[in-house]
């Protein structure tokens, strides 16, 4: 029997198996390790979570649910512009939320993706890639964006230019969170060149 979801001692040990994946990697995390961390025995572990899948899942999927309530609300804006520029932001403090997950998924893809339990990851990253070029060829459309713009190709580049920071939060010169969106948004928009 596991204990429900919104227990405060499962959530400390979700949180904490969480930094755990992210660190040693999902796969090469053991339960004991999780336990001895949390200071109980592996057996006491199972009391919470069945198995080490079911705390990846809650991690994984709250992260998801997250990222996809965001882009479903950037998504209703009439401006691609203006929509983009709420992926942007909504993506950056979520990602800020879930480092732990993001790293995860960044770091053990292969492993999750060949898992019928984490079918679910497939779908959102289609989703997100959808709310992404339908905003991009909006924007083509309106003239807002150049018409050779590669939607897939912008979107990847964007996507993963918006998951590098979470690996920059150790790092004692950190940006914030509002000055990497309003670099990023800079550099989308405005580009490098300089105006005459």
């Amino acid at each position: 029997m596991t204990t429900p979801k919104n227990s405060e001692r499962r959530t400390h040990l979700v949180q904490l198996a969480g930094d755990l994946f992210a660190e040693k990697g999902f796969r090469a995390t053991t339960v004991r390790e999780i336990a001895d961390a949390a200071g109980i025995l592996s057996g006491s572990l199972y009391h919470h979570f069945d198995s080490k899948e079911s705390i990846g899942d809650e991690l994984l999927s709250a992260f998801l649910d997250d990222v996809l309530a965001g882009y479903r609300a950037a998504a209703v804006i009439e401006d691609p512009r203006a929509a983009i520029e709420e992926i942007v932001r909504s993506s950056t403090a979520t990602l800020s939320r879930h480092r732990a997950a993001l790293t995860m998924l960044q770091n053990d893809w292969t492993y999750f993706s060949a898992q019928p339990r984490f079918g679910y990851l497939r779908t959102a990253m289609k989703e997100i890639e959808h709310t992404w070029t339908v905003q991009l060829d909006r924007g083509k459309q309106a003239g807002l964006f150049r018409s050779d713009l590669d939607t897939r190709l912008t979107y990847r580049l964007l996507r993963d230019i918006l998951w590098m920071p979470t690996s920059w939060a150790q790092s004692t010169n950190a940006w914030t969170d509002g000055q990497i969106v309003d670099g990023l948004l800079r550099l989308l928009f405005d580009g490098i060149t300089a105006r005459p």
